[in-house]
């Protein structure tokens, strides 16, 4: 099959509203004019303002290898960009030589978990792969996805390895709070993770089996993820593998799908940092209150409360309360003593709706 017959490519009218160009753009968008065609893979892409990373993601997704007998697509959902990003994608569109299609879908509600929930619905892929704009997969990450889900049947989720890939070198002891960051490194071997924990993978690099999502996530999740450059809403991720979860899937940490992801130098200020892990500590008992039984979230509220404060109490005794030099000793603080608020804020979130 030519890419042509593969991707059946309309062209459409839209107006870019608050872009900075101001001016009606043509944008490619996929239609298919046959019965939509079922892929084993589909790997979801959120982009929002991605015009300068998103081409090295496509070239390096150009470049996977050992994927002759896999049938993937690449979904592109642009969660209401006010850059270049759609015509970076329709260029590609426009010289795509590959077996396997390239679609574009704008998604007009910001946030991460309408994005997720936008590429969801326009996957055809058995397994839905997630990739952030600013992730680079191996070479042979579609195939390790392949090879994984056919290993671990019981597997509804499963996440990546992934390596920072760091512009300035990060903080000292910064391994600590690194995962906050979507860096997974857990060695080579796969593990399962426990959702009753929260000890899961990152949103990034997350591979999920299309029915299990559809059969196990509420249409609406209580945290809508980052929205624009707002993290207040945070851990959405986290909320749907949690449903998954306890619908009696294992969720998997598969080694061979190694991930790089760009950090910026600006996301290792501490500004940015601070508001990262307090962000993640506040989100703590949302989370931990997903299908929680009414009776049971008092005891879970407790147990927030006096688990934050003993760890906060043991991080200041360790360093004496002298956090002048360490930049992630101030986050790890922040983060206790945010999840020690956690249950207030979500009572506050609650009588606002």
């Amino acid at each position: 099959m030519t890419s042509n017959e593969a991707t059946s490519i309309q062209t459409e009218s839209w107006q870019t509203g608050d872009t900075a160009m101001g001016l009606e753009s043509q944008l490619v968008v996929e239609q298919s004019q046959a019965p939509a065609k079922t892929f084993d893979v589909s790997v979801a892409i959120r982009a929002y303002n991605s015009a300068e990373t998103l081409p090295a993601i496509l070239d390096n997704l150009k470049s996977q290898v050992d994927t002759d007998a896999i049938q993937w697509e690449i979904v592109v959902v642009d969660n209401n960009s006010t850059d270049a990003t759609a015509q970076i994608v329709q260029r590609y569109q426009d010289d795509w030589n590959r077996p396997y299609p390239l679609k574009y879908f704008l998604e007009t509600h910001q946030g991460a978990s309408f994005a997720r929930k936008r590429a969801i619905a326009e996957s055809q892929g058995t397994l839905i792969a997630f990739l952030d704009d600013d992730n680079i997969p191996d070479t042979k990450w579609i195939s390790a996805i392949h090879t994984f889900e056919q290993q671990y049947p019981q597997a509804g989720v499963f996440g990546s390895q992934i390596h920072g890939d760091f512009e300035v070198p990060p903080p000292k002891d910064f391994r600590k709070i690194q995962g906050f960051l979507a860096i997974k490194e857990y060695g080579t071997l796969p593990r399962k993770f426990n959702a009753d924990l929260l000890d899961l993978p990152a949103g990034a690099g997350m591979v999920v089996r299309k029915h299990v999502w559809l059969e196990t996530v509420p249409n609406k999740l209580k945290l809508k993820g980052p929205v624009a450059n707002s993290l207040a809403s945070k851990g959405e991720d986290f909320e749907s593998m949690i449903h998954i979860s306890r619908a009696g899937w294992e969720i998997w940490y598969n080694p061979k799908m190694c991930i790089h992801h760009k950090v910026p130098a600006w996301r290792l200020e501490e500004e940015y940092l601070q508001e990262l892990v307090r962000c993640s500590g506040l989100n703590i008992c949302t989370l931990r209150f997903s299908r929680a039984a009414i009776w049971q979230k008092p005891l879970i509220a407790t147990r927030i409360i006096l688990g934050s404060t003993h760890k906060a109490l043991k991080h200041f005794w360790e360093y004496k309360g002298n956090f002048s030099d360490d930049i992630v000793a101030r986050c790890q603080m922040t983060f206790y003593l945010s999840c020690l608020m956690s249950p207030f804020t979500h009572i506050v979130r609650q009588l606002k709706k």
